[in-house]
């Protein structure tokens, strides 16, 4: 690999760069190779920690609740896809040689966010981690009003103010398409308020997209 430079940190270890840049994809056309998903488990718990550091630092007066929040909008897949079309990450990619273009909200894109940060902790510490971190990006998600990118968070506060508290149950229904592509069918089910279905790239924005579907159709209850 030319260069080792790759967003706001300079890697030592080559080899550990063009491990997270190399997407399970790749493999069909090399098998032997390694690819980003063991860099991506430690690089999601790497995130998890800065995130929390950060908006701990930024907002000393808020509670736990808050904090948990805007927490959320810097970790979510939508902010790691925009992180990555910033840095023009899609194009360092390693992919098989017939994968087509990658969708603006690919989880590839996301795992590949994380799977940096967990190589960057492994070629330079903490400090590594923290260099990258900052120059992704991700902390101005943390000034977004509180509820406008988690309707899971305000689903759960309303369901649970309702007499008997309730939770919502999320359901998946259905996951189809190429691994570079997926696509997740959810339904959530709120006793009492109804239920709401959604699909998208990944679970985790489907439920999200389904709570905020329920939310939307139960708004006169409220």
């Amino acid at each position: 690999m030319d260069g080792i430079e790759t967003i706001g940190y300079a890697f030592r270890d080559a080899a550990l760069l063009e491990e997270a840049l190399t997407t399970p994809a790749y493999r069909m056309d090399e098998p032997d190779a390694r690819d980003n998903q063991r860099l991506e488990f430690l690089g999601d718990a790497i995130l998890g920690l800065l995130s929390a550091e950060r908006v701990f630092d930024e907002f000393p007066n808020e509670p736990e609740g808050a904090l948990t929040v805007r927490r959320a909008h810097m970790v979510s897949s939508a902010a790691l896809c925009a992180a990555a079309a910033r840095h023009g990450l899609g194009n360092m990619l390693r992919r098989n040689r017939h994968a087509e273009e990658l969708p603006p909200n690919s989880k590839t894109l996301a795992d590949a966010v994380e799977a940096l940060l967990g190589a960057a902790y492994l070629d330079g510490g903490l400090d590594a981690a923290r260099q990258m971190f900052s120059a992704l990006g991700l902390t101005e998600k943390a000034d977004e009003p509180e509820w406008s990118a988690n309707p899971k968070g305000e689903l759960q506060v309303r369901a649970q103010a309702m007499k008997p508290p309730r939770h919502p149950v999320y359901e998946l229904l259905k996951s189809e398409g190429p691994a570079h592509a997926p696509r997740f069918s959810v339904r959530v089910v709120v006793d009492g308020m109804g239920s709401a279905e959604a699909a998208a790239g990944s679970r985790r924005e489907a439920e999200a997209l389904a709570a905020a579907r329920l939310l939307a159709s139960a708004a006169g209850d409220f």
